[in-house]
């Protein structure tokens, strides 16, 4: 591929993923913090590790090259200028922790070369490490004093959802939760420093200082001319219609931007966690919130001959409306779980809806959510499935697992 990135749809050939290994930012949570850093347990590092080891082996074992977030942020701070300005944003957004702290923190990061800068960074830096034991504010003796200058990422293997590829272009996401919103920053600088991106003039459908939130798992490439959003917990109907404006008034491949609401609760996070394409006619869905009547809000937006508008039409049933924007006949919807209420509603929650497609109707899953599994395999689908035993803590599967760079067009 002449370009860095070449996403024209969810199922072709994948050909380029980043993901990003859990490190011992998941070992900064503590029980008084989970909700605070949106998780609901702590992973054991090694076992989360050793699990996500075999699905990055798993991908490289089907021809795809897989790139490591942490590795191409370093990559891309090789420069003083670089890592300054890196610095200085990460302070800036970490304020609120920071109690006045900025410059001796400022110079402890100063001090890091790049890969430990960066590690520090996404493991989150203990007020202990910097303070070396000198307090010399009053809020540093205080017994509640909160423990992190910066907070650690532990959401960062997640990493579908700081960006969204979408052509040959990215929408670098404002990420709705607090506890998020840096990570995006990482991509932000890897599309401006990389060698990768360098000369390339890759577009930005969507920068992260947009003041509405979206999120890539709700960013879904049906094909070369449509793309579905979930309007949903994390992703916001305002940030959907900016991005459709963008595309269209940047490129010309995108027709059509197809918003799907789903229920804006954390069990159904975004549209991947409820619904995937996993074939050119097959999708896998979860019946809690994908209806198959005529009960759901669903919005298209068109070009508009004024390029600063859309034109919205309205429909309430995802398989017709698939049908139509697909210009398809007939397509299959595999239930969660079978549809069973307690086995669909297990399965959900450990994202049995959440595949990777690599390949036209070859998907990777969660071992564990075995019914759905099961199921694809009967409609003719390829399921390869890893462990998830520490992986599904932190609420997410495969799809959110991966950020696709390059796929092969269908």
């Amino acid at each position: 591929m002449d370009t860095p990135i070449h996403i024209n749809s969810e199922i072709g050939k994948l050909n380029t993923v980043m993901l990003h290994r859990p490190g011992r930012e998941v070992e900064n949570l503590t029980p008084e913090y989970l909700k605070r850093l949106l998780f609901d347990d702590i992973p054991y590092l090694p076992a989360v590790q050793k699990e996500h080891d075999v699905f990055a082996d798993l991908l490289r074992n089907q021809g795809v090259n897989v790139l490591y977030l942490e590795q191409l942020v370093v990559e891309s701070l090789l420069t003083d200028e670089a890592r300054k300005e890196f610095i200085d944003q990460i302070l800036l957004e970490s304020w609120s922790n920071v109690n006045g702290a900025g410059p001796y923190l400022k110079e402890y990061l100063k001090s890091l070369p790049p890969n430990e800068l960066v590690r520090r960074v996404m493991e989150g830096v203990r007020t202990s490490e910097v303070d070396n034991g000198k307090k010399i504010h009053l809020y540093e003796f205080m017994s509640d004093q909160y423990p992190f200058y910066l907070d650690p990422m532990p959401n960062l293997y997640f990493t579908r959802d700081p960006a969204a590829a979408i052509g040959n272009g990215i929408s670098v996401n404002q990420m709705n939760e607090s506890a998020r919103r840096r990570e995006s920053l990482f991509m932000d600088f890897i599309i401006r420093y990389h060698d990768r991106f360098k000369g390339k003039e890759t577009p930005v459908w969507l920068n992260r200082d947009y003041n509405f939130p979206i999120e890539g798992g709700d960013e879904l490439v049906l094909s070369k001319d449509t793309i579905a959003i979930g309007v949903s917990a994390r992703t916001s109907a305002k940030a959907i219609e900016k991005l459709a404006v963008n595309l269209f008034k940047k490129q010309k491949e995108i027709q059509r931007v197809v918003a799907v609401e789903i229920p804006k609760s954390r069990s159904f996070m975004h549209l991947d966690t409820v619904f995937t394409m996993i074939d050119h006619d097959k999708f896998t869905m979860h019946p809690g919130c994908i209806k198959q009547d005529d009960s759901m809000n669903i919005f298209i937006l068109d070009r508009h001959e004024d390029e600063g508008r859309v034109t919205i039409s309205r429909r309430n049933n995802l398989t017709k409306t698939l049908k139509e924007v697909l210009q398809l006949d007939e397509i299959a919807l595999i239930p969660c779980g079978g549809g069973d209420p307690i086995v669909s509603a297990r399965e959900q929650w450990n994202d049995g809806s959440n595949t990777l497609a690599i390949r036209p109707g070859v998907v990777v899953t969660y071992d564990r959510n075995y019914v759905s599994n099961r199921l694809m395999k009967e409609s003719g689908v390829e399921v390869l499935e890893i462990p998830s035993s520490e992986l599904s803590r932190g609420r997410g599967g495969p799809r959110c697992m991966s950020m696709p760079w390059v796929r092969e067009d269908i």
